[in-house]
């Protein structure tokens, strides 16, 4: 028998049928993964824009797109049990693999290190009753931050194991103390959530509305494959993923636009504040993010390690580390970056999507060919970055995909 330690995250091979995970587990993985708090802020710009019936119908549209998108990758990460990672090596060539690696990795830290921010500064702030500013913070902020940036990064190293007990506690205690706060915060209020939505300037259009949907979860919904490769077959890494996105992306929207309108901030935590659930409020806050931010780590771990050969474990630590030392530079200085950047991705995505229907036969008897770099599939990433982040008109990501995906068809009629 051999002593080489089994390397349950399947990192640089198709996940076989043994560590195929449960319906349940998959889910309560990529509803955890939907749990995102800046689709709050989406949540706070769709209720100051829109009125309850635009709100919806924005939902509903931009929920549709996104679902298609992920639930298209999530197919084939279920079918063919590859990660993302592994899916670009066979689209993008071996080497033509770092480019999308890298990018996903990058954004992954940097949203890491961002949500260990919003998780620490709100509790100094607000808990802790110490002044916060962008230039300054006191030192229990940044051991908020440290002690939380060890938790999320030892869950991340432990695999999708750590990945899927840390979603089966934090998805229903967010989920349910959240809807409750809601609930609590809208029978309090004054009007009712209809009435109260009708009140002041409603100047975003729904198809706007639906963009900012879109764009909220678009790039890390690129990294789907990474988790629904362990689903038991591609039907279920479909349902889980589609049915997933639009009852945690929907559930995120609405505890922005109640925290926006009853509370004045931009995330369930505040509506808790208001209602005088102290503690409550940071376990929410804390799980909220570390559903998040373990599987952004583990994607940065799988990008990492596909680009240096190093096992995804030491990846993982190394970018947890990256992004705790930075996290509150990062929260100050760089999430307008990161949304440029997430713009960049959903290019990577329609790629390994057409690749993979393209040559589906391939690649699930593992016959795939592999070049070293597939300069079509890169010029389709840069190329449609570009377009997606300086086109003003559409959906920035659709637009990004569109001319990724031309450039791409064109490489392979050339070939």
């Amino acid at each position: 028998m051999s002593n080489k330690k089994f390397d349950v995250d399947y990192t640089g091979r198709p996940v076989d049928h043994a560590g195929r995970k449960s319906t349940l587990s998959m889910f309560m993985i990529m509803l955890g993964f939907t749990f995102f708090s800046a689709s709050m802020w989406v949540g706070q710009n769709l209720a100051a824009g829109l009125d309850w019936w635009g709100f919806i119908w924005a939902m509903l549209l931009g929920g549709a797109i996104l679902a298609a998108y992920t639930g298209a990758l999530g197919w084939i990460g279920a079918e063919s049990g590859l990660s993302l990672d592994m899916l670009a090596r066979r689209s993008f060539g071996s080497k033509g693999s770092w480019l999308p690696s890298a990018m996903i990795s990058f954004t992954q830290i940097g949203w890491f290190g961002v949500g260990l921010a919003m998780f620490a500064i709100p509790v100094a702030k607000e808990l802790m009753g110490l002044s916060v500013t962008p230039d300054s913070m006191p030192w229990q902020g940044y051991l908020l931050v440290a002690v939380a940036g060890i938790l999320m990064t030892a869950s991340a190293y432990f695999g999708i194991k750590s990945l899927t007990i840390v979603s089966y506690i934090a998805v229903p205690a967010v989920a349910i103390l959240g809807t409750v706060a809601m609930i609590m915060a809208i029978k309090r209020g004054d009007l009712g959530l209809v009435e109260q939505f009708s009140q002041g300037a409603k100047d975003l259009s729904v198809i706007a509305g639906a963009g900012l949907v879109v764009g909220s979860f678009v790039s890390g919904g690129t990294a789907t494959p990474n988790f629904t490769r362990f689903a038991k077959n591609g039907k279920v890494g479909l349902l889980v993923t589609v049915i997933a996105f639009f009852v945690g992306n929907s559930l995120m929207f609405l505890f922005g636009a109640v925290s926006s309108i009853y509370a004045g901030g931009n995330d369930i935590f505040e509506v808790m504040l208001h209602l005088n659930l102290f503690y409550i409020a940071v376990l929410v806050l804390g799980l909220n993010i570390w559903t998040t931010n373990d599987n952004a780590l583990y994607t940065a771990g799988l990008g990492l390690s596909n680009i240096f050969g190093l096992s995804k474990k030491a990846m993982v630590l190394i970018s947890g580390v990256i992004g705790t030392v930075a996290a509150v530079w990062l929260y100050w200085n760089f999430c307008g970056w990161l949304n440029v950047l997430n713009c960049t991705l959903p290019p990577v995505g329609i790629i390994l999507i057409i690749s993979y229907f393209s040559n589906k036969k391939e690649y699930l008897e593992g016959t795939a060919p592999e070049k070293v770099v597939n300069w079509w599939a890169v010029a389709g990433v840069i190329v449609g970055a570009v377009v997606a982040n300086l086109v003003p008109w559409g959906f920035p990501a659709l637009n990004g995909m569109a001319v990724a995906a031309l450039c791409y068809l064109v490489g392979a009629g050339k070939r």
